[in-house]
């Protein structure tokens, strides 16, 4: 065997005993370096549990980096160190670009936390119908119109962020339409995907109104690509109009004091008909 094999086999099995312990520690860059270390390894999963770790792992290595140039004298006891210093300066800028990435605008956000994340929607879910609406908000200023009855033509789908809309047909009012609602969703429903119609009754805004817009197409493209995503629209817009015919039977009550069952076929396509 050659003298490196020797050397080899006798640092493993044969390993150096230490003569002496040393009397005095190591300074404070070194001690500082392993607490940091240790709180870096404490950290815990997913995008922000590694932003911890490497952010910590970072200047504890830095520490054992400026130990090992000041007080230790050790050439590679620096290089290795500062070599991991930035490895972990290179994991933190990916983090902070996936981080940045995965960002989506505010009032996407509070959509996100309020219609879809109670349902356990993935988010990348969301994002593809984020997508399909351009990621774009629209606003109606008080008393500007939506859609007139008989003109504006039904060719997309849209959802209340803000404000009040008014509905009403032939100047008669039927209900409101409040934030997180669709404002559209009867006639959505009314219309086949190769038909086409114009809107039975007129939608004002009364306060300052923000709204997000899928256009017919586009969404019904989606709709039929992810079938996933046709059953959560499906959920939504049914709960959705039944709350607008549940409020029309409020009004029928308020005025003649009886309440319908609405659930009956024809008094359903009645109501229907009054405010799509």
């Amino acid at each position: 065997m050659s003298a490196s094999s020797l050397s080899w086999d006798q640092a493993v099995l044969q390993p150096p005993v230490c003569d002496a312990w040393k009397e005095i520690m190591e300074g404070a860059a070194y001690q500082l370096a392993s607490c940091v270390v240790l709180l870096g390894y404490m950290g815990g999963s997913g995008i922000f549990g590694s932003l911890y770790i490497f952010g910590l792992l970072a200047p504890g290595y830095l520490c054992y980096a400026l130990w090992g140039w000041l007080s230790a004298c050790g050439l590679d006891i620096f290089v290795w160190n500062m070599l991991l210093v930035f490895a972990c300066l290179l994991q933190l800028a990916h983090l902070a670009y996936r981080l940045r990435k995965d960002t989506i605008p505010e009032e996407f956000d509070l959509l996100y936390k309020t219609m879809y994340l109670p349902l356990q929607v993935p988010l990348e879910v969301y994002k593809e119908i984020v997508k399909c609406c351009e990621e774009q908000v629209q606003s109606l200023v008080r008393d500007q119109n939506y859609a007139v009855e008989g003109k504006t033509p039904i060719d997309r789908l849209s959802l209340l962020l803000s404000g009040r809309v008014r509905v009403s047909q032939d100047g008669q009012f039927l209900h409101y339409v409040f934030p997180y609602q669709f404002l559209d969703s009867p006639e959505w429903e009314s219309l086949r995907p190769s038909e086409e119609g114009t809107f039975q009754v007129t939608l004002t805004a009364e306060t300052d109104c923000s709204f997000i817009t899928w256009p017919r197409k586009k969404l019904y493209l989606l709709l039929r690509k992810d079938r996933y995503v046709a059953r959560l629209f499906s959920s939504h817009l049914g709960y959705d109009i039944s709350e607008k015919l549940y409020s029309l039977n409020e009004k029928l009550f308020a005025k003649f004091g009886l309440r319908f069952d609405i659930r009956l076929p024809s008094l359903y396509h009645s109501c229907l008909g009054r405010f799509c």
